[in-house]
């Protein structure tokens, strides 16, 4: 009985339409059919659903990190509008107005555009400048980067959603698609809001600023990409205005297109060595490495664990670590776990 209580801890969440013939199946399979751990998103969405419709206020269906996200940008920018507002008469270049001009500097400054159309003319004003662009550059980076990602997931949810509509797939499919394919959907959704950026921009600056279909293009480009040659730029009040939100966005998605596009090269090499790892050959010296207990033979958890050191995916110590946990929940000593271990160790 505990070491049927055990398999049932060890092998973890099975899928629902197959839990009922759990205990009919052959002993050899259930490793394959088991999970490592649910699907957080798979979890949310069914407790959601368990627990009806919900009354909270705006606020409390905000991600927590959009929060403070937005608490911190409204930081940044407030004490970099009020500095630069306050020397604005040490900046030379193209004006507006005072209050907008230090607004559109400081994103200007933290994004590392750079036009040049505005910059800095006394020692205050270029070590503020400088004191900025290094806060800016790591708000941009560690902060609004994450925000972003959370952004482009929920709409690769709704992109999902969309491709499987004429399906009848439920939920928990939906989310195995996800899992397997995220960062392909994520390029999907990166890339069709960045066209969009460039050319709403391209557009803008066309009908605004009186610029040349190639000048509008060459001056998204050169934005974008935080090149800011600076022999286009947004001159007038309602083009700043624009640009104050505009060049937030559009920088920030061009730098997670190519962080996606990176991390789906990496995937794909890491994929390449898996399917040439469960393709080679076993030898005698694999099966001796394999024998984790030196018994002369090698179960199928012992294989799983050498395969999975074999792909990188875990590494020796996390094996260890895993170990430790092991050994500490095992209350009785006896190599399984058991309800009574559980209930013990809590």
């Amino acid at each position: 009985m505990a070491s049927n209580e055990s398999r049932s801890l060890v092998s973890g969440l099975i899928d629902p339409l197959s839990q009922t013939n759990k205990r009919n199946a052959p002993k050899g399979r259930r490793i394959r059919r088991c999970r490592s751990a649910p699907l957080s998103e798979y979890i949310r969405l069914e407790a959601g659903f368990a627990s009806g419709p919900r009354t909270e206020s705006f606020c409390g269906n905000i991600h927590p990190n959009f929060l403070f996200v937005a608490a911190f940008l409204t930081v940044y920018l407030g004490i970099g509008t009020l500095c630069f507002y306050l020397v604005r008469h040490q900046l030379k270049g193209e004006k507006t107005n005072g209050l907008l001009d230090a607004v559109y500097f400081c994103i200007v400054t933290m994004t590392t555009v750079g036009y040049g159309d505005l910059v800095p003319n006394s020692v205050l004003s270029k070590l503020l400048a400088c004191a900025f662009v290094f806060s800016g550059m790591a708000l941009v980076g560690m902060i609004l980067s994450k925000a972003a990602d959370y952004l482009v997931e929920k709409q690769e949810l709704l992109l999902v959603k969309a491709l499987h509509m004429s399906k009848k797939v439920g939920h928990f499919e939906i989310l195995k698609d996800i899992e397997t394919n995220s960062l392909r959907y994520k390029c999907i959704v990166i890339f069709i809001l960045l066209l969009l950026l460039i050319i709403g921009g391209t557009i803008f600056l066309a009908i605004v600023e009186k610029l040349s279909l190639v000048d509008a293009f060459y001056c998204v480009c050169c934005t974008i990409t935080t090149l800011g040659y600076g022999d286009k730029s947004f001159s007038t009040q309602a083009g700043r205005v624009f640009a104050v939100f505009w060049i937030l966005t559009g920088t920030i998605c061009l730098a997670q297109f190519f962080l996606y596009i990176a991390e789906l090269n990496a995937q794909s090499r890491q994929r390449a060595l898996v399917k040439l790892i469960l393709t080679r050959r076993m030898a005698n010296v694999d099966l001796e490495a394999a024998d984790l207990d030196d018994d002369g033979s090698v179960g199928a958890a012992e294989f799983v664990i050498y395969k999975l050191k074999e792909m990188g995916k875990i590494s020796q110590e996390d094996i260890r670590l895993v170990m430790e946990e092991f050994e500490d929940l095992d209350v009785d000593q006896s190599g399984t776990l058991s309800t009574s271990d559980i209930m013990l160790s809590q």
